[in-house]
């Protein structure tokens, strides 16, 4: 039987004019292309005449393409990206598809060398294509397009543009995508991540450009089924859908991982929504901790107004201001908290947010600036003293940490900081003697304590998270023994927990490093406290099996001193990252821990390239219970940056309401013991890009993410016509005697005053477009 009684497709040229994507052609290069466009329109008069009649097949030719965006949004970058497009697709698109003739551009640039047609000419090949064939990959789309035909232009990867640039500029023909995809390092065997990641991104890019672009797109052809002789990278690079080792005798196909997947893909045809996926209705516990996290609060002791004991007189008739009486003084009032300025637009704020809980840090470095209690600066406790009461004033809860690593500096105490740090093993003592001092002062005000929050694994040596256990489990024992009874509070450590996903969910080598990972940036620090009180065995093995014995040992009476130092379980998770074991790019490419990171390009990122992935959340609390039990949990902090200029902060407004809603789900349908969830930052002004509050001019201004963070609380998640649950009552705070917002905090070295209006512990009872999902159409043939 012949080929084209069984082909109801039929390609005249594959890539004509490739080879010529280098430049340099010359009156004779352009003369053959002529030949070849003649050629394939009487190959498509010859089928259109004597076979589709019979057979009822289509013919067309197909072109190889790149895709440019314009520098700078001018019309003369507009106009160079169009000459680029025209040089390198239009040359043979135009003809064929649109008039019979060359494009404008090339003409008006390359005068006598550009051949013409005839009337009759055009004619006889305008129209001869039955659809669109397009070719878009590595190696002629890119890396063998001469950078003058760039134009100087921004070249891109962008399919869909590229799609949606032929339906507008060829009068929206059918487009079979006849091949793309990409490439490996030759080296790479089963597991090629990389590959999968891009022959995801290019399919949805597709899939956005059917459904969203209204591109008519029949078909998808993936580069290619087997690793073969590359023309161009001969067997330096690897582009199969299966392995083949050419090396052995039998040359035996091996499925890749992206040929699992594009199988997947096939089956689904296309990315339909997962039920897992989808978002929930339903509610929080109505003890559920709805915090905003402020990583530093500024110490600002300026006073009102209202605490100069001064006369003064308002010179009414000639300088319009006030005239001191000299001599003349009132009496002195009783100094009180909210006569600093600075904290009761803090509160105010955070009232307006309908917040019920506010987590900070004390900066150790200020209250003892020679590391112990010899220098205490009393006025910056008295100040944070008064910054804790005057919220629980207002029956918002403070979340105090007692040390957090700042940006550009440890956050410790200059001769700490300058004696080893962390790995001074006088730290520890060190820690515990401030603790106490903070417990004492503040204590009567804050019933959430954090000794350590989110320090960050991956810029810690062994020794210094050794003693940063030590140090924690030193304060814990310290609050637990001396403070608890009389406090009431609740202590523990908060650490950073990132989810970590296998690159290749089907390759057990990627499950291994993803567990590895996780192990040493979450289970380094948690383990020896949730869990067994030493470090993870996962861990230990990894480094003996490498020589490494820098990990330090725990006596067992430390083992005893840490294990079970925490009242719950505090986490801050802002993203997910891909680990795989294949190397692929080196500046990605752990070596100590022998892992490749890699993204997902089709997650949406933030501006700092931080991957939205809210089902990561999920993975990671489900984790954290599955290896230390069912612990009350707070997420401390979860946040993403975003454009620090634009008007509307959508990005964090879909961030916040994804990730809280993944956080529902854990509750309601992993049965998680969540019992808070903290939102990062309150403002621009101590996070810049982060913060639910914009801050310019001396103003906060709030950003539509607090507003619909705002209704999130109100409505205590996400209610729904049949979520079921009872009402939560209000809780309101008993002041006896202070009127509001003049309550004293006492100075440390002051004999202890009531406390008055204190609130009650509610906290503690229990506790560019994103992915695209849908089908192809059902017509479109994978």
């Amino acid at each position: 039987m012949a080929a084209s009684q069984i082909s109801e497709l039929h390609v005249a040229f594959d890539m004509p004019g490739s080879q010529d994507l280098r430049g340099d052609c010359g009156a004779g290069d352009f003369y053959i292309v002529g030949l070849v466009i003649r050629a394939h329109a009487k190959t498509w008069h010859l089928y259109n005449t004597s076979f589709r009649p019979t057979q009822g097949g289509q013919v067309s030719i197909s072109l190889s393409s790149h895709w440019v965006s314009p520098r700078r949004m001018t019309n003369h970058s507009i106009r160079e990206c169009q000459k680029s497009l025209d040089f390198v697709l239009g040359w043979f698109a135009k003809p064929i598809f649109i008039d019979g003739d060359y494009p404008e551009s090339m003409k008006n640039n390359l005068s006598s060398l550009l051949p013409t047609f005839t009337e009759s000419e055009k004619k006889f090949i305008k129209g001869t294509a039955d659809f669109f064939a397009l070719s878009f990959g590595p190696i002629l789309s890119f890396q063998l397009l001469d950078p003058r035909m760039k134009f100087r232009q921004l070249e891109s990867s962008s399919l869909r543009q590229l799609l949606s640039w032929i339906d507008l500029e060829y009068n929206h023909p059918q487009i079979f995508i006849v091949e793309n995809g990409w490439f490996v390092s030759e080296t790479t065997k089963t597991d090629d991540a990389k590959y999968m990641y891009y022959l995801k991104r290019f399919i949805m890019e597709t899939l956005k450009a059917i459904r969203l672009d209204g591109v008519d797109v029949i078909g998808y052809t993936v580069w290619s089924l087997m690793d073969g002789f590359e023309w161009h990278r001969g067997y330096s690079i690897r582009r199969g859908l299966f392995y083949v080792d050419f090396l052995s005798q039998d040359k035996k196909l091996l499925p890749k991982s992206s040929a699992l997947f594009y199988q997947q893909l096939i089956e689904k045809n296309g990315f339909p929504p997962l039920p897992e996926n989808q978002p929930l209705e339903g509610t929080f516990p109505c003890a559920f901790a709805w915090g905003i996290v402020d990583n530093y609060i500024q110490v600002d002791t300026t006073l009102s107004q209202f605490t100069d004991p001064s006369v003064y007189l308002w010179d009414v008739h000639r300088s319009k201001g006030l005239i001191k009486v000299q001599g003349l003084v009132t009496q002195k009032r009783k100094s009180y908290c909210a006569d600093f300025a600075a904290i009761r637009p803090l509160v105010s704020l955070l009232q307006e947010t309908h917040a019920t809980h506010f987590h900070f840090a004390l900066d150790w470095a200020l209250i003892l600036p020679l590391g112990n209690r010899s220098q205490v600066n009393h006025t910056a406790l008295h100040y944070y003293c008064c910054v804790a009461s005057e919220l629980v004033r207002a029956n918002i809860t403070p979340v105090v940490a007692l040390w957090r690593p700042a940006a550009l500096r440890p956050g410790l105490p200059a001769p700490l900081a300058a004696h080893g740090a962390w790995e001074n093993p006088h730290i520890a003592p060190a820690f515990a003697e401030y603790a106490g001092l903070c417990f004492k002062a503040l204590g009567p005000h804050v019933k959430l304590w954090v000794t350590a929050s989110e320090p960050y694994t991956r810029n810690l040596t062994y020794r210094a998270g050794h003693n940063l256990l030590k140090a924690h489990a030193l304060a814990w024992h310290l609050y637990d023994q001396q403070f608890r009874r009389s406090q009431r509070g609740r202590i523990s450590i908060a650490l950073q927990a990132d989810w970590v996903e296998p690159a290749c969910p089907l390759s057990p080598r990627d499950k291994e490093v993803a567990e590895r990972v996780l192990e040493f940036d979450i289970g380094w620090l948690a383990e020896p406290i949730f869990g067994s009180g030493d470090y993870p065995r996962v861990m230990r093995d990894w480094l003996t099996q490498r020589n490494d014995y820098l990990l330090p040992y725990f006596t067992e009476d430390e083992k005893r001193l840490i294990r079970g130092s925490f009242d719950f379980l505090a986490l801050s998770h802002y993203t997910t990252i891909l680990v795989g074991w294949e190397k692929e790019d080196p500046g990605k490419y752990n070596d100590y821990l022998e892992v490749q990171e890699m993204t997902d390009s089709t997650w949406l990122s933030s501006p700092g390239q931080v991957a939205v992935v809210p089902w990561g959340l999920r993975k990671v609390l489900n984790w954290l219970k599955l290896k230390y039990g069912d612990l009350p949990t707070y997420i401390i902090s979860n946040g993403i940056d975003d454009d620090l200029h634009a008007a509307q902060d959508a990005l964090r407004v879909y961030y916040m309401h994804n990730y809280v809603n993944e956080a529902l789900k854990a509750y309601v349908l992993d049965g998680i013991k969540l019992c808070g969830y903290f939102a990062y930052s309150f403002n621009d002004r101590t996070a810049p890009k982060f913060g639910l509050y914009r801050y310019a001019a001396n103003q906060f201004e709030p950003k539509p993410s607090m507003k619909h963070y705002r209704k999130i609380i109100d409505d205590n998640g996400f209610p729904g016509p049949e979520t079921l649950g009872g009402f939560c009552p209000e809780e309101f705070t008993l002041i006896l005697k202070c009127p509001y917002f003049i309550c004293a905090c006492h100075e440390p070295n002051d004999p202890p005053k009531p406390t008055h209006g204190v609130a009650s512990d509610r906290q503690h009872q229990s506790c560019e477009v994103p992915a695209l999902l849908g089908t192809l159409p059902a017509a479109m043939a994978p």
